[in-house]
Parts: C-alpha cells; structure tokens; sequence
C-alpha cells in the first residue's frame, strides 16, 4: 500500500510561536513544509533559510503561488482579523492561533466567511492535548468523578498591554475553552478584577456557574510569573472523586473520595515528549491532519475561539457592570 500523499502546508508568522508551527511541520514526514510569510523580509529570509522553504512578505502571493492544502497563521495577538480575512476570502483551509479575535464581529465574519466557502477553519486551542488533560477528561466521562461539583482554573504569568482586557481575551481563553470542554458549558459568571499595575485589566478573578449546577471560579494574572511553580492549576471536583492537573503538563492526580491513596501520572524519565509544553501542539496537529484528510470537521473548530471570547466579554461586562453576566449558548 502506499503512503498517503504528502499535504502540502505553509505557516504565515516568523514570530516565537510562529516557529513552533514551523518545527512540528519540519518534523512531520507526511507533510510538504513548502513556505513563510512575514511583513518583514528580512525576518521572512532568515526564516525560510532555518527550515529550507520559500520566503514571502505577502501571504495572498505566497497562497496563490505555493497553493497549499493548508495555511497556518500566527501572529500578534491584535492583529489577526485581517490577514485570516484575507486568507479565507482566497479560499485557504486554515490552523490559526489563539485568540481568534477581540471583537464578536470580527469574530462572526470570519467564521461566515469560512463557513460561506466551506472551508477547514481551525484554531490551535493545545491545551486541551496534554496527556494530564486527556486523562482528566477520561476520568470525567467514566464518572470516575461522579456528579461535578466544583471546579478551579489558576493561570498567572507576564504578559504585555494594548487592550484594557488582554489577559482575558488572549490567555484565560485557554481556561474557558478548557473548563466548557471539561465540565460543559457555562450558564452565568461575575467578574472581579484590578489594574494595580497599570497596564489593563492584568489579574481578574471570576466566579462561574455552569449549566450542570456545578460553580467554579477563574483566577488569571498578568502580575505573577511563569517561573513559579504551579503556575497553572486546574482542580475539578466531583461526588465521587477529584483530578488535580499541575502546570498544564507536570502532574495529574486522581483521588477517589474518601480515599487516601491517589492515582498520579507524571512523565517518565525518558519521555521529555509529554512533559514540554510545546508538544501539545504537535498532539493536536496529529489529529487536525486526520481531519484534513479525511475530509472532516477540525478537531478544535474555530467556533470555540468565539465562544472563549464571548466569555471574555462577558466577564468585561460583569466587571464594569458590577452584575452577574448570563452566558448560556
């Protein structure tokens, strides 16, 4: 039997994480890592000369030249709206990064436009392809947890400035995307938050209802560090039972309620795969390609970008507000 045909993908974005994109491709043999574009040619040159491929400054040329099965596309944060725009008016498939947009217009166009033209329009929400939340989620949907009670996301680290609410929209999307993929969706929250800092809204605190009856709370912070341990933590208690995930690929913990024992997965000595963050997203990829190829939805529509951000901003509302904010879909 042959091996299937090589895919044909190129990456828009010389940024940190724009290489990432670039080194899961060259690492793949089922893939045809053809080219990168970046407004800076010299960043653009420098790029394509680290991984063999072709330079472009204008990614409409490069998608009309290269003619790639798919376009990846990592930029800043604030500027994502008009280069994917773009692209799905072109008619590319497209793996974007996170967040999708900061605006639900923005957001709404984007996802007319791909569904106008029946295009593959991902986004690269990793977080939820690390092993300890896989296994997380098998521990949920065995009921191994029971009814859910309660659950606690905990993510702080630097960040920069630019929106009043960065922080909420760019990186606590992460944990709405992962608490509505864990414990369903979200029926209500309200939000505190401060900018002692002076650089936005840095560090917001929520509290959350979810649709099932469970409540849970949202800690996220620019004003911390990811230098500390336990940077990231996520607790999902249930009648049942608990799972604790530490730092998003360090440990995962069961314990069965009442029980003194736990059950822990942490990586081995010799698995330096599962225990690097960045490899998330070449567990993710794995399963995108599937989808590509056979023609299927992505495995992380970029759907769930818009509804992150609609929980972002509701939480905005709450805050300004001083209300509880509904976010039942």
């Amino acid at each position: 039997m042959s091996a299937p045909k090589k895919l044909k993908i190129a990456v828009v974005g010389c940024g940190g994480w724009g290489w990432q994109h670039a080194r899961v491709l060259r690492d793949r043999r089922d893939v045809e890592f053809c080219a990168v574009s970046s407004r800076s040619e010299e960043k653009a040159r420098a790029r394509a000369a680290e991984f063999g491929v072709r330079a472009y400054t204008d990614p409409l040329k490069m998608f009309a030249a290269e003619k790639p099965d798919l376009v990846t596309v990592s930029l800043p944060n604030q500027q994502h709206f008009a280069v994917t725009m773009s692209l799905l008016q072109a008619g590319a498939p497209l793996l974007v990064e996170k967040p999708l947009v900061f605006s639900l217009a923005e957001a709404d166009m984007l996802l007319n436009e791909a569904a106008k033209r029946k295009l593959f329009f991902a986004i690269n929400f990793n977080h939820r392809y690390a092993k300890t939340v896989q296994m997380a989620r098998e521990a949920i949907q065995a009921g191994k947890l029971g009814r859910l009670i309660f659950a606690n996301w905990r993510f702080g680290g630097e960040g920069g400035q630019g929106h009043p609410f960065s922080n909420l929209i760019e990186t606590q999307c992460h944990g709405f995307d992962m608490l509505e993929y864990l414990c369903g969706p979200l029926a209500s929250l309200m939000a505190q938050m401060t900018s002692a800092e002076g650089r936005g809204h840095s560090t917001m605190a929520l509290a959350l209802s979810f649709a099932n009856g469970a409540v849970g709370t949202l800690l996220g912070s620019y004003d911390s560090s990811y230098a500390y341990p336990q940077t990231h933590l996520l607790e999902i208690n249930g009648s049942d039972g608990r799972v604790l995930v530490e730092d998003t690929v360090k440990r995962y913990t069961y314990n069965r309620a009442g029980s003194e024992i736990a059950e822990v997965w942490q990586a081995g000595y010799f698995n330096d795969f599962a225990r690097e963050f960045q490899r998330t997203f070449d567990l993710h990829f794995d399963e995108v390609l599937k989808a590509l190829r056979g023609n299927l939805e992505p495995p992380v529509h970029a759907s769930a970008g818009r509804r992150a951000l609609e929980l972002a901003l509701a939480a905005a509302e709450s805050f300004r507000s001083g209300h509880r904010i509904n976010t039942g879909s």
